[in-house]
């Protein structure tokens, strides 16, 4: 069984304007991640949005110290970027979609997926979003620690660092023994 995770594509981490933005690098991606969710959900996959998820008057998070703030509680910042927003507000109460609300880079850390993948007997997962060499990356960590087969979509997946971007999906199929499609 098979899973998406569609990583942070907000506004904010999108948009021409958002605080962290990948600009024209995420924007490209937005058709193939769009196609890609859509072909899940409509196969009855889940499929789990994982949302960056921050609080302006946390001042002990530990991204403070390296990113401006970004996908705070209540701001069109944290809301899904572009045609997701569409793909997810028509979708939202379906049985295989899942939203998740996360602090840290990995969907995986301090959220209930890995019990939500397993209690459905996923063991592969797909993953889009970005950015690709920090939130997608360690998602993907994670999901190798923890046994899963590691399917990254080449085309779905962005990153503000281009060098960064590369070298994650090296690292995916070098060090994680995922599968990144083309």
């Amino acid at each position: 069984m098979r899973a998406l995770i569609s990583i942070d594509y907000t506004n904010d981490f999108v948009a021409t304007d958002g605080a962290l933005t990948t600009g024209e690098a995420g924007q490209a991606i937005e058709t193939e991640l769009v196609a890609v969710t859509k072909s899940f959900i409509a196969q009855g996959d889940f499929v789990v949005f994982a949302i960056d998820c921050h609080d302006a008057e946390d001042r002990y998070h530990p991204e403070n110290a390296f990113f401006p703030p970004h996908n705070l509680i209540g701001t069109a910042g944290r809301a899904l970027y572009g045609s997701l927003s569409d793909l997810y507000e028509e979708n939202k109460g379906k049985r295989n979609v899942y939203w998740i609300d996360k602090r840290h880079y990995s969907a995986f850390s301090g959220t209930d997926l890995d019990i939500r993948l397993r209690e459905r007997g996923i063991t592969e997962i797909h993953l889009t979003g970005v950015c690709t060499d920090i939130c997608v990356l360690h998602t993907a960590v994670d999901a190798y620690n923890l046994g899963y087969k590691i399917v990254i979509h080449e085309k779905a997946v962005a990153s503000f660092d281009p060098v960064g971007h590369a070298w994650a999906l090296t690292h995916f199929t070098g060090s994680l023994g995922a599968k990144v499609t083309k």
